[in-house]
């Protein structure tokens, strides 16, 4: 087999913690903010703002699941503490304030929280800063940590603007102080879109990071390193740790507190190419049963991310939903993972369950039936027409190599299709990552075996931290055509040798159009392509 990003991870090794950083309350400002010269913070000043015995939220704040009225944002407190809001109109908080409530952090959270906001003027940036007071003593408080957001537009008049990537700290490539960190987050930051579509493999659960790693060149990677990530993820709070191993990053911190994050998950949250039901026959792992592995990382999946209904662990909470941003865009997030059957060849002639599953199939239908946006956007943690193997004779997202009528997974996408197409549902289009490059490929149905949709577009983007992979195949049974492609020209290339990409869509408020730039980190617009709204097919 080649080597690709995914059979790389399974010769990967636990290795020592060096750089090590305190993992469970210990917070990452203690370390020195990346960018910086400074170095590390004096451990007596550590000590001093323990002993003061004031909570603080060191990991930052994120927002999410924003409204035309609300929004929910998030903390982790560096010990047990309860969570206050206060926002304003104004970024200096002279007039407007208003102060919620939030709930009690403690360890049963992992110390973490979220607070819900409601009657939010529509379309307006709102200021918040938290602030974490002691349980017992509220006069103790720590200092506020701020963010801002818009709401959503209740006016079509208004524009918008998001960026999605995915795959971030993958393959062994962490945060390099040397670099700077993670300096695409800065980079899209100032682009000041109205949020980021987190497109799945948020951690690397089953990726450890080592201290350093050589390059070609004979140069040397250097990682950032913490406990939990020295080996795969198999507990609660290793899984956490996965998740506060990113938040270490200053570029990252700066832009959550600005943009609000729409997050779904793929793999890597778990384990590479897992599915429900897998015996795992990894010698990393001790814990053999995936489905108490997502379990886990389900939980902390909803700990670390602004996502309501799955904190908790909450069993009646999905990860598939719909994020409806006013009146020119709505956002359905898929979910890839939970629902699915085995990886196999994917030749079956009747597949039911499929990549989705039959209730979320049947809820994307409905949604997609029921929208009055112009704009449609699938986010899928998948791509459709791109080969994924999974070793020797598996495959792993829909697409199987053979390039005739449906078969395997790619029988329920041929439903969605089609029912897109009779329905007359206009202004759809797919978002994914997963494949470490990027991409812009049309499906059209004469230039496929399966004929019975409208044309549409899928974009492709990432890894925003991550390997750097040449381009896969692609399956011809719904007629992808790639009109740009850019990739490395290696396996596993390093972010310093493959700068991360990302991608941006903007939405035009007067005319409707919709315009995708795939973009790079320090490289610009490599590729854009705008469509019309109102069309069945693009």
């Amino acid at each position: 087999m080649p080597r690709t990003r995914r059979s790389l991870l399974g010769g990967s090794l636990a290795v020592p913690v060096s750089l090590a950083l305190s993992s469970a309350t210990t917070p990452p400002a203690f370390a020195a903010p990346l960018g910086s010269a400074s170095g590390p913070t004096a451990p007596s000043a550590a000590a001093a703002f323990v002993r003061s015995g004031r909570p603080g939220a060191p990991w930052g704040v994120q927002s999410g699941e924003i409204t035309p009225h609300s929004a929910t944002v998030w903390t982790r407190s560096d010990r047990p503490a309860r969570m206050y809001v206060e926002t304003s109109p104004s970024e200096s908080f002279r007039y407007g304030v208003r102060r919620h409530r939030g709930p009690f952090l403690g360890p049963a959270s992992d110390f973490t929280g979220t607070t819900t906001l409601r009657d939010l003027p529509p379309g307006q940036q709102v200021h918040y800063r938290i602030v974490l007071t002691d349980p017992d003593d509220p006069r103790r408080a720590g200092e506020p940590v701020r963010g801002t957001f818009r709401t959503t537009p209740a006016s079509r008049r208004h524009d918008v603007r998001f960026v999605w990537s995915g795959d971030l700290a993958g393959q062994g490539w962490g945060i390099n102080p040397d670099l700077g960190g993670y300096r695409v987050f800065e980079e899209m930051r100032l682009r000041d879109p109205d949020f980021f579509l987190f497109s799945g493999d948020t951690i690397y659960a089953d990726g450890p990071i080592q201290a350093s790693v050589p390059l070609r060149d004979g140069s040397i990677w250097r990682n950032i390193t913490t406990e939990e990530k020295a080996k795969v993820a198999e507990t609660l709070a290793e899984f956490r740790g996965n998740f506060r191993y990113n938040l270490l990053d200053r570029n990252l911190r700066d832009f959550n507190a600005q943009v609000p994050v729409l997050a779904q998950w793929d793999d890597h949250e778990v384990r590479n190419n897992w599915y429900p039901g897998q015996l795992i026959e990894d010698p990393r792992y001790t814990v053999k049963d995936v489905d108490t592995l997502a379990a886990r990382a389900r939980q902390a999946f909803g700990e670390y991310f602004p996502v309501t209904d799955l904190r908790g662990g909450r069993a009646e909470g999905r990860m598939y939903r719909v994020m409806r941003y006013g009146p020119l865009l709505d956002v359905f997030v898929l979910d890839m993972r939970t629902h699915r059957n085995a990886n196999s060849p994917g030749r079956q002639s009747e597949d039911p369950v499929g990549i989705l599953g039959g209730e979320q199939l049947g809820w994307l239908k409905r949604e997609l039936s029921r929208s009055r946006a112009t704009w449609k956007v699938i986010a899928s943690d998948m791509p459709l027409g791109i080969v994924v193997p999974d070793g020797a004779a598996n495959f792993e997202a829909v697409a199987q190599g053979d390039p005739g009528a449906p078969l395997g997974r790619e029988l329920q996408i041929a439903e969605l299709l089609r029912h897109v197409k009779h329905q007359r549902i206009t202004g759809t289009l797919w978002l994914t990552t997963d494949v470490h490059y990027t991409a812009a490929n049309h499906y059209a149905p004469e230039r496929a075996a399966f004929t019975d949709f409208a044309p549409f577009w899928e974009f492709v983007s990432g890894p925003v931290g991550a390997g750097g992979f040449p381009a896969g195949k692609l399956d011809a049974t719904f007629g992808p055509q790639t009109a740009y492609v850019q990739s490395a020209p290696l396996a596993n290339m390093s972010p310093s040798e493959n700068p991360p990409y990302y991608g941006e869509v903007e939405i035009d408020g007067g005319s409707g159009e919709l315009t995708v730039r795939l973009r790079r980190q320090g490289g610009g617009v490599l590729f854009s392509t705008t469509l019309q709204p109102g069309r069945v097919g693009q």
